[in-house]
């Protein structure tokens, strides 16, 4: 057992006990023995999906673990982030001398909304998110971005389908994926199968993402091959268009250099317009110093569940939206579906549709 998988499991124990105390605060009748218990049952199924469903796959049983393990381990994040909140107004309002009862009342209706809101955001369909942007010297072209779809156990083929249907609707020129496409689980082939139907003018291309690598950095260029996506891994292609569509390594897992990147946009034609995508959303002043009109990202999901993106900005200066670093336009997007958690919360899931000089 990996210090990280041990700690992940203290932090996941505490973090349950926290709004425990909270709740035991608002309502003593509850007592101590009983919430102790269920904690102490739920951590031991949460762990188990975790787990068990890594190497048991197949089956309404194992589907519906790993659901519950990753819905229940959600809620306890929002549960924990918004009791530390209402207990810190607790403290504040007792400093001031008001009156604190009205927050029991006020947390069962404040958990009872944030869970609602977040198990919506998780199983309601992306949003279709239009972004135009001016790359001089580009024809106009309409370009689909899928990114953090983390297919398998956690998103159905069905779901997959439908975000497919969108793109299809909108017949665009081309099909951009930035990678953690597909994460683990059964029917892989058709996943794969089923994304190489979408067939645009200019073909498919992408790059992989961190989990690519997480599960099997072989096995993910095999899906990307069976579902016709031409792989750009520090290379590049040249669309009969003209446009250049460069793409990079996944920055933090296979630890690109700006160096690296740098290399790989000098051996551009400056004179031809130029994209690249990029996992991670580093590296943009590089790649507008080195001459990208448009880099696409994803990987942060915007938080996925507020206020998680607060954390993630201490690693990333842009989380999501529309920048213009240097006179370079850089998108990232939220994704369209999550990772692992099946939540959502004040962050929606897009499917990207860029459209270049419209």
């Amino acid at each position: 057992m990996s210090a990280f998988y041990v700690l992940f499991c203290v932090v996941a124990f505490l973090m349950q006990l926290t709004a425990a105390a909270w709740l035991i605060k608002c309502f003593p009748s509850l007592g101590l023995k009983g919430p102790l218990l269920v904690t102490g049952l739920a951590t031991a199924v949460m762990l188990a999906g975790f787990t068990l469903t890594r190497t048991h796959q197949t089956g309404l049983f194992w589907h519906a673990l790993y659901y519950a393990a990753y819905i229940y381990f959600g809620l306890v994040f929002v549960a924990f982030c918004f009791c530390v909140g209402l207990a810190v107004l607790n403290q504040l309002l007792t400093w001031a001398h008001l009156p604190t009862a009205w927050l029991g009342p006020a947390t069962l209706v404040t958990l009872s909304g944030v869970f609602i809101l977040s198990l919506w955001g998780g199983f309601s369909a992306p949003r279709l998110k239009r972004v135009a942007v001016q790359i001089p010297g580009a024809p106009p072209m309409k370009l689909a971005v899928l990114a953090d779809t983390h297919l398998g156990m956690g998103v159905s083929l069905a779901r997959f389908e439908n975000v497919l249907k969108q793109v299809e609707a909108e017949q665009p020129d081309a099909l951009l994926l930035l990678g953690d496409i597909f994460e683990y689980g059964p029917h892989r082939a058709a996943y794969a199968a089923r994304l190489k139907q979408t067939a645009t003018p200019l073909g498919s291309y992408g790059v992989l993402g961190n989990h690519e690598y997480y599960v099997g950095y072989e096995n993910s260029k095999d899906f990307y091959q069976q579902a016709g996506v031409t792989l750009l891994e520090n290379t590049s292609v040249t669309l009969p268009n003209g446009v250049q569509i460069a793409g990079l390594k996944d920055i933090k897992t296979a630890r690109v250099s700006a160096q690296e990147a740098a290399r790989v946009l000098d051996a551009l034609d400056p004179q031809k317009p130029t994209l690249l995508l990029s996992h991670t959303p580093l590296l943009a002043e590089t790649a507008a110093a080195h001459g990208a009109d448009l880099m696409l990202s994803g990987h942060t999901h915007n938080g996925q569940i507020w206020p998680f993106k607060y954390l993630v900005r201490l690693q990333f200066p842009r989380v999501y939206g529309l920048h213009d670093v240097n006179g370079m336009k850089f998108y990232i997007t939220s994704g369209v579906f999550y990772w692992g958690i099946p939540l959502r919360l004040f962050a929606p899931a897009e499917l990207v549709l860029v459209e270049v000089n419209p």
